[in-house]
């Protein structure tokens, strides 16, 4: 996989990166070969603790879940701050804490709290002074401003409307955000109007069940953006051939089943780490004894 920083894939050509809810996942894209991974507030909550994206997510337990999907990535990592976890002193933290971790693109919203989903009804919008002002501390914040790279996001423009909602962009563009995600777009010439009118990198939600249009790399990158996420993807996924495998083994007692298509538990216990284990144990194990 490539070792260049998000800045130049971006000046390459367009990225995609998958949603990585855990470590299995995380394994696993390391596998296929993504350059760019996605952490998303959404589906690591749901995975590690059970909760909605509600606002209840915090700092700490964000911070660490991204910090372990870094170190098991090989990918570079895009992640999830929501609203930056408080004032301006958290954003400031936030960003710190994030870039220390290992993630070199860091998304913060401009949600009133507590947040929401992107695509669920009954987000509010702090003013647009409050985000530049957020904006302009998390650029100030990062140690590293070639490597880290700051994404502002608006979520104006189910409330405001859609000429609002640019606006908010260019100003989170003129504050010095580096990437710009204009979420819950509903149609395609919203999403390449947006593209036009914005002079930064555009980022889109693929999320699955959304209200953004699904479509494939090829056309996104023809309306403007310059990154997708696809966040929802191994969630939805596993989460189906989980609830097949469970209706399998209590339908017909049995996960031996030709229709059960699982992966091949000696390859993820390479993928997980295991040689390295069993390394350690010849080499020190039988010493002991």
């Amino acid at each position: 996989m490539s070792k260049k920083n998000l800045r130049t894939l971006l000046d390459e050509g367009f990225v995609a990166a998958p949603g990585i809810p855990d470590m299995m996942a995380a394994v696993v894209a390391n596998k296929v070969g993504f350059d760019v991974v996605y952490g998303s507030g959404f589906w690591n909550m749901a995975s590690a603790h059970g909760l909605p994206d509600a606002g209840i997510a915090t700092y700490t337990q964000m911070v660490d879940r991204m910090r372990t999907i870094a170190s098991s990535s090989d990918g570079l990592l895009i992640a999830d701050a929501d609203t930056g976890y408080g004032g301006l002193l958290n954003v400031h933290h936030t960003v710190r804490g994030y870039e220390e971790a290992g993630v070199v693109g860091i998304q913060l919203e401009d949600q009133t709290f507590p947040k929401m989903c992107g695509h669920t009804p009954n987000r509010g919008v702090v003013e647009i002074e409050e985000m530049v002002d957020k904006v302009q501390v998390a650029c100030e914040a990062r140690q590293n401003p070639e490597d880290t790279l700051i994404i502002a996001r608006t979520d104006s423009l189910q409330t405001e409307g859609f000429d609002a909602s640019i606006k908010r962009c260019e100003a989170y563009s003129e504050a010095g955000a580096d990437i710009i995600f204009l979420e819950a777009l509903t149609t395609e010439e919203q999403m390449k109007t947006a593209c036009e009118a914005i002079d930064r990198p555009m980022m889109v939600n693929m999320a699955n069940g959304g209200v953004t249009p699904i479509l494939n790399n090829t056309k996104l990158e023809e309306l403007g953006f310059a990154l997708a996420i696809w966040p929802a993807l191994n969630s939805l996924s596993a989460l189906a051939a989980m609830e097949k495998g469970m209706r399998t083994l209590k339908e017909t007692g049995t996960t031996n089943d030709p229709s059960l298509d699982l992966f091949e538990f000696k390859e993820f216990c390479q993928l997980i780490g295991f040689p390295d284990v069993w390394e350690f144990e010849d080499r020190w194990v039988k010493k002991i004894k």
